[in-house]
């Protein structure tokens, strides 16, 4: 028998004061995003600290990374897109029957990746590089990632069930637990430290899965006992391809997204590599950092998608309106900041990555001229989060695609024949000044289409 039940009043996405709700929501994920920023950056403080060779690995292990975590939360977003607008609906069965789907794609997703890091994590290295220190580097790491990759898919799922009904806190409690818990183990488990043996780039990748682990026990416990809007009865539970088909119409081209954000960032690799690998390092490097400036904004976007998604299904157009325009505000100030840290203290953010002078002389310049487009990628990613809560999934892939496929690889491999590495980093703000254009172009017709007929 379908569980019909209703609350008592509407979801605080219908009727709260944009402002505050949006910072309601947000301020929890941005706080979230931060901690994983930090574990994200702490891991490859440690692993440096083992060797140059040890960061490079990590660094070409990231595609992989990316993918997995891009699988994990394009999946969630799609999930996070039908039962948000389920509830603006108030269709509570399909807010339950879109939850257990996401539980079961979650698991699914485990078992390709868990295949991955079986029998393709060799081949994966030695397609970017020969140098053995760095292969069995990567390979340590990125086996255990991937063999025990259920709990990040598991901790991405159940963290976005709570965020689909507005319970950001107890998605920050998961997630910040989760990331405190690797941060300790890290050093722990890379160095040997109280009696456990030195495992070296291995020793992160443990430290991170039990994180997720952990992460994921406690947001599971959090949507049994807290999220009453969704039940979790698996009594006859079948996969409903009509389900199935409607989360993937937005996860897919969200998956999409990352899968050829990996493509990007293994070519990317196999570029700098060729010149050398202190370069690839550079780039490693970058992604850590950056996750500092983007993970809020992400934080505050992931909280503007059920905002949007609600009310776009309660067919509330001021207030879709007055959340893009709070997001972007605050997007635009975070990548102010961000831009400010990265042109002022370049050489003090290498140096926490254990930075020898080939390194500085190489990533000093890189990372102020990558930065310069921080404040354009800050309408261009609000614009992706608009696309994935209205449903315009492939609106969000054009842009990607676009941005990844067709501009920053050709462009980085065409700078890349000029003989200087330094010219590659040009790829960045070149390419993100054209897919602003583009996505201004397509969030208008987004807007004249499905917004302003509201």
């Amino acid at each position: 028998m379908e569980n019909i039940q209703e609350p008592r009043s509407e979801n605080k996405m219908g009727v709260m004061p944009i402002h505050k709700l949006l910072l309601n929501i947000s301020i929890p994920m941005i706080v979230a995003m931060i901690v994983q920023a930090l574990y994200n950056v702490v891991d490859s403080v440690f692993v440096a600290q083992i060797g140059e060779g040890a960061l490079t690995a990590v660094s070409l292990a990231f595609p992989i990374q990316f993918l997995m975590i891009g699988v994990g939360i394009g999946t969630g977003v799609g999930v996070n897109s039908f039962l948000s607008k389920s509830l603006g609906e108030k269709n509570y069965s399909n807010v339950n029957k879109a939850a257990l789907h996401g539980v079961f794609l979650g698991w699914i997703s485990c078992v390709v990746f868990m295949f991955v890091g079986l029998f393709l994590v060799g081949p994966f290295f030695r397609s970017q590089t020969n140098i053995e220190e760095i292969i069995k580097y990567g390979g340590d790491y990125l086996f255990v990632v991937c063999v025990f990759s259920f709990g990040v898919f598991n901790q991405i799922m159940m963290e976005r069930l709570l965020i689909s009904t507005g319970k950001t806190f107890y998605s920050m409690i998961s997630q910040s637990a989760g990331a405190i818990i690797n941060i300790i183990l890290d050093p722990i488990m890379i160095f040997g430290l109280f009696g456990f043996p030195r495992m070296e780039a291995a020793g992160a990748a443990i430290a991170t899965v039990i994180g997720q682990t952990v992460g994921a026990m406690i947001a599971f416990y959090f949507n049994l006992k807290i999220n009453r809007e969704i039940s979790f009865k698996i009594e006859g539970f079948k996969p409903s391809f009509r389900i199935i088909h409607r989360i993937y119409s937005v996860a897919l081209p969200s998956i999409l997204m990352s899968s050829v954000g990996s493509v990007m960032v293994y070519f990317l690799n196999i570029i700098l590599i060729s010149f050398t690998a202190t370069a690839t390092a550079v780039l490693g490097v970058y992604f850590k950092l950056q996750s500092f400036v983007f993970m809020p904004i992400f934080g505050l976007n992931n909280g503007m998608v059920p905002i949007v998604a609600y009310n776009y299904g309660a067919r509330k157009r001021e207030r879709i309106i007055e959340t893009i325009k709070f997001s972007l505000m605050y997007a635009v100030g975070i990548m102010a900041a961000g831009t400010a840290v990265f042109q002022i203290f370049p050489k003090e953010l290498l140096s926490m990555f254990n930075a020898t002078p080939d390194m500085l002389a190489l990533g000093v310049p890189a990372l102020r001229l990558i930065s310069s487009h921080f404040l354009l990628a800050a309408f261009c990613i609000m614009s992706l989060s608009v696309f994935q809560a209205l449903g315009n999934g492939a609106e969000s892939l054009i842009v990607a695609v676009s941005r990844q496929l067709f501009l920053l690889l050709p462009i980085a491999w065409a700078l890349s024949l000029t003989g200087d590495v330094n010219a590659i980093w040009w790829a960045f703000p070149v390419t993100e000044l054209v897919t602003l254009i583009l996505c201004v172009c397509l969030i208008k017709r987004v807007y004249d289409r499905k917004i302003k007929v509201l």
